[in-house]
């Protein structure tokens, strides 16, 4: 239970619910709710099967490309800070396609919601969970985390109503800020598990 809600929490936060919910806004425009619900639908399905398929295919991509694990935790724990920080600055994205275009798989669940750094992250999470047993239960909640983000998504309009924008904003880089940390503690545990296990 204790690694279930571990991986749930860190996914949920990396994946940035309430910028998500603020992107989708901008993106979905005046579109009636039955065509919205339909757009969060496909979002979040493209989200589930984007972090599955890097959670339980990453360690492949490892051994073909000869990457050490400590040396992906660096580069994905520095990627996610950058990301980090350009959310609390308000700068994480400057895509802005036409609204009339279909939005729910590209830009929408990736690069916006599922980018590099998320994407690093559950990498590096696949490979850290050597136990197959283990493995299932962070599917399971990595499942949880992406079905969350797709209520907020479906739910976007009330939240909005409820927050205002200001505070969704004000979510957004608090978000941000627990990122950073996040980013800082995949940093330090490759940078630690590099010198203790010496150049490749």
């Amino acid at each position: 239970m204790t690694l279930f809600l571990d991986i749930f929490i860190k996914v949920f936060v990396i994946l940035s619910p309430f910028f998500a919910v603020s992107m989708f806004l901008l993106l979905s425009g005046d579109m009636d709710a039955k065509t919205r619900h339909h757009c969060a639908l496909r979002t979040g399905v493209a989200i589930l099967v984007i972090c599955l398929s890097v959670y339980f295919f990453g360690s492949l991509i490892f051994k073909v490309l000869g990457i050490t694990l400590p040396a992906f935790q660096v580069g994905a724990g520095t990627l996610l800070f950058l990301t980090s920080i350009n959310m609390v600055t308000g700068k994480r994205s400057e895509i802005a396609p036409n609204k009339d275009e279909d939005f729910a798989v590209v830009p929408l669940a990736i690069p916006m919601i599922v980018g590099p750094g998320t994407i690093g992250t559950v990498l590096v999470l696949g490979t850290e969970i050597s136990s197959w047993p283990q493995r299932y239960i962070a599917a399971g909640a990595i499942l949880l985390a992406v079905v969350t983000i797709g209520v907020f998504l479906f739910l976007a309009m009330p939240i909005r109503r409820l927050l205002g924008q200001k505070g969704l904003t004000m979510m957004m880089k608090l978000t941000g800020l627990i990122l950073t940390a996040i980013a800082a503690q995949i940093i330090l545990t490759g940078v630690r598990d590099f010198l203790h296990l010496g150049p490749a």
